[in-house]
């Protein structure tokens, strides 16, 4: 059975993750009515990104949510490189961003614990139709009119089709909207992939002055360790070509974290879960086709090195959704502002957050460069100067939005509390 209508809502966002979620309550917050679509039938659960850096936290702190995050989550104030005799070779204390942003820590815990504040902020909008397990199967321009015809399938096997002024795309990397726009979506996988182990054991209480975000840096192995508020994850970089099955064996499991946890020899470290994921790179050549605009992993996939991606994200989803509420409430005449935006946010993947991401790990297999990588970690640590150069752009936060002020923030504000 099938319906046609009208829609109120001059947005249709699609994708209820963390990226749609932003930006449908951005827009909402403006007074713009939105469609939200999400094919899965309730928020996603699963084990996904879960650093949210400090631009990030200012941004999500103007929305209202930082608070109730950070009592979910657990804070860093510190980075931290080691080698695997405990030796620490540097060390960067994120107070030295006091100033430059509301949030100088950097904050562990997953995605999935964001998600539900967004939505509870956007339902309390009053401007938001928000339908889950409801799949697009279609997006066409309208001939001779501004608009954009979305059908959509839900679970029943209903078909609606809903008019609306512009289409936002958050539906992730392997995003339909894209397939339908008839955009490029191959990805270039990196030389390496992931083995990401999780345990419950308090490894900060078994290997002495490991902070909560340590790169482990030595010639027999690296690796990154990432404190969550209930459980550890160690994140190793596997060649690509590395039987995945043989590096999933439990005994290979064990072996390496024992390999990578000399300090907690003799010591029993409860390995919860061990996975592999592919990392890849990706970035379409325009965040447009028409009057459909994409953001987060629908426009863009980097190493995951640094947590960037879901950063970088959320700062599509707010810069775009903002651009969007000018040109729809007219204080900003034509589109000109709104590709402005779009261009502005593929430009900072393209010149910032690859780049980083990929530097992060660059020579990670070869023992050869560690050591002068890890004297210019060093010289950053002891120059204050660097220091803060380092933590701003590790952050983002000479690329991100800034938080609205004054009294753009006083409107976003009363748009909330109507």
């Amino acid at each position: 059975m099938s319906g046609a209508r009208p829609s109120p809502a001059p947005v249709a966002v699609v994708g209820a993750g963390p990226v749609g979620l932003t930006a449908a309550l951005v827009l909402a917050r403006t007074g713009v009515r939105v469609t939200l679509l999400e094919s899965r039938t309730s928020l996603a659960t699963e084990s996904r990104a879960s650093t949210f850096h400090p631009s990030t936290l200012d941004l999500l702190d103007e929305l209202g949510v930082a608070a109730a995050l950070r009592r979910q989550g657990r804070t860093v104030d510190r980075v931290q490189w080691r080698d695997l005799d405990g030796h620490v070779h540097a060390e960067l204390d994120y107070a030295v961003l006091a100033g430059h942003t509301g949030h100088p820590y950097r904050l562990h815990v997953e995605q999935a614990r964001l998600t539900p504040l967004l939505l509870a902020e956007l339902a309390a909008t009053g401007l938001a139709e928000v339908r889950f397990g409801t799949t697009v199967t279609g997006a066409e321009t309208v001939d001779g009119a501004d608009e954009v015809r979305v059908r959509a399938e839900d679970t029943t096997g209903r078909v609606t089709v809903t008019r609306h002024s512009y289409v936002l795309a958050a539906d992730g990397s392997r995003s339909r909207l894209r397939e339908l726009a008839g955009l490029p979506g191959t990805a270039r996988e990196y030389p390496d992939y992931a083995l990401r182990v999780v345990t419950g054991t308090p490894l900060d209480e078994l290997v002495p002055g490991l902070a909560p975000l340590s790169y482990v840096r030595d010639g027999r192995a690296s690796f990154s360790a990432l404190g969550m508020p209930d459980h550890w994850r160690l994140i190793f970089r596997i060649p690509r070509g590395t039987d995945r099955e043989a590096v999933l064996a439990p005994e290979a499991v064990r072996a390496r974290v024992e390999q990578a946890l000399p300090g907690a020899a003799g010591r029993s470290v409860r390995i919860a879960e061990a996975h592999t994921y592919r990392l890849a790179r990706f970035l379409l050549p325009r965040y447009r086709a028409g009057r459909v605009l994409f953001a987060g992993d629908a426009a863009h996939l980097t190493s995951t090195a640094g947590g960037l991606n879901m950063n970088c994200g959320i700062h599509d989803a707010v810069e775009t959704a903002r651009a969007l509420a000018a040109v729809l409430r007219g204080d900003a005449p034509g589109e000109a502002a709104l590709d402005a935006a779009l261009e502005h946010r593929r430009s900072v993947v393209e010149t910032a957050v690859l780049p980083r991401s990929e530097a992060r790990t660059a020579g990670l297999h070869s023992p050869a460069e560690l050591p002068a990588r890890l004297a210019a970690m060093r010289r950053t640590a002891a120059d204050p100067r660097s220091a803060v150069d380092y933590l701003l752009k590790a952050s983002l936060l000479d690329v991100a939005p800034r938080p609205l002020k004054g009294d753009a923030h006083a409107d976003l504000v009363s748009q909330a509390h109507r």
